[in-house]
C-alpha cells in the first residue's frame, strides 16, 4: 500500500525546524474528496489547532470547489477535523504548550484509498537560521558539482 503525494508544503522546512511528525486522517465531504483527487488543494497558509474538547482542527486548508458539485459544493476554507488518537492529541497539546511549538501541515497524500495529512510540531526559524541553512545548502551543492573555487 504505497502513498501518492497530492500536495507538499515546500516552505515548511525553510520557515520552521520540524520537531516531530504525525499522520492523521481528514474528515471530508464528497466534493472535497473529488477536488483533492484533481489536485486542487493548497496547504501553505494552513495551521492546526487543538480545541478544549481535545479535538484537532485544520484551518485555512484551501480545497477548491468541485467543478460539477452544483448546490452540494463545500466551502473552500472551512475548518476540517483531523482524525487522531486521543493519546496523540494529548501529546501534541502538551508539547505545544510546554515547548511553545506550532502545529503545521506538511503534506496531503493518498494512502491506499484514504486521504491522509502529515502534520508536524515545529519551531519557527529566525532569519539568521535561514541564512545559515541556505549557506550550508550552497556549499553542499558546490561539492556535488565539483566547483571547489
Amino acid at each position: 500500500m504505497g502513498i501518492k503525494v497530492i500536495v507538499k508544503n515546500k516552505r515548511a522546512g525553510y520557515d520552521y525546524h520540524l520537531v516531530q511528525k504525525f499522520e492523521a486522517g481528514l474528515m471530508l465531504v464528497g466534493t472535497e474528496v473529488k477536488s483533492i483527487r484533481n489536485g486542487k488543494v493548497t496547504i501553505n497558509e494552513g495551521h492546526i489547532s487543538v480545541d478544549r474538547n481535545g479535538e484537532a482542527w485544520a484551518h485555512n486548508l484551501k480545497i477548491a470547489q468541485y467543478d460539477f458539485g452544483n448546490q452540494f459544493n463545500h466551502e473552500e476554507t472551512r475548518k476540517r477535523k483531523l482524525l487522531l488518537n486521543k493519546i496523540e492529541i494529548e501529546e501534541i497539546e502538551h508539547r505545544m504548550k510546554a515547548e511553545r511549538l506550532t502545529l503545521i501541515p506538511i503534506m496531503v497524500y493518498f494512502k491506499g484509498s484514504n486521504i491522509k495529512i502529515e502534520i508536524a510540531l515545529a519551531k519557527g526559524k529566525k532569519l539568521h537560521d535561514k541564512r545559515h541553512d541556505q549557506a550550508k545548502k550552497d556549499v553542499e551543492k558546490k561539492l556535488r558539482r565539483g566547483d571547489y573555487t
